[in-house]
């Protein structure tokens, strides 16, 4: 069992500027700094890079419905065992005031009134996505593109792909829930 992160957070005092002021911004839009932030900041030119990606890949998400798109995210997350990605992502669910209390259903999804049948498509597809090798069929993109059209299943895929490589990049570095889903945020340095 990992206690705390396997490579220790970058605190302000020990960051630079450009850092400190991306744990600024970062504190005002989330209410703390995100653990995987302070990690990142062992390396500074990755987690700009990161955080221009995931702000562009925000600004470009705008095909699929917002609940289309935060279900099959979390269902990824939660599939590879992400506690962070689970917590911020009920976070950013609630939010977007998306309904959070269908995630308690999420394991029967198929069969579950809480859940749209676009809803289901898209789990399905984050499931096949994250399966290990992946089982995406002809038959489920063809139905995935009805739904969502081209643009829609490509925004849906980027996005399952995206939160793969998070969830696995921050449960492999010991990164989890920091109490973004409770209101009740951990800074990750406050021991110091």
């Amino acid at each position: 069992m990992v206690v705390g992160t396997r490579i220790p957070t970058v605190t302000p005092r020990q960051a630079g500027l450009l850092t400190r002021i991306g744990y600024w911004y970062s504190k005002r839009r989330f209410g703390a700094v995100p653990e995987p932030f302070a990690v990142m900041a062992n390396h500074p030119k990755l987690m700009r890079a990161a955080g221009v990606h995931e702000t562009l890949v925000e600004r470009a998400s705008t095909v699929l419905p917002a609940n289309i798109r935060e279900i099959a995210v979390y269902r990824t997350a939660r599939t590879i065992g992400c506690s962070w990605c689970v917590d911020f992502g009920t976070m950013l669910m609630r939010h977007s005031d998306l309904n959070i209390d269908k995630l308690q259903h999420i394991d029967d999804f198929a069969t579950s009134p809480h859940y749209s049948d676009d809803e289901r498509a898209a789990i399905a597809y984050a499931d096949a996505m994250t399966a290990t090798p992946p089982t995406v069929t002809d038959e489920q993109v063809t139905d995935l593109k009805r739904r969502f059209g081209s643009q829609g299943v490509m925004e849906l895929t980027y996005q399952i792909a995206l939160e793969n490589s998070r969830a696995r990049g921050y449960a492999a570095l010991g990164i989890t829930d920091q109490g973004f889903s409770k209101d009740a945020c951990r800074v990750p340095w406050a021991e110091d």
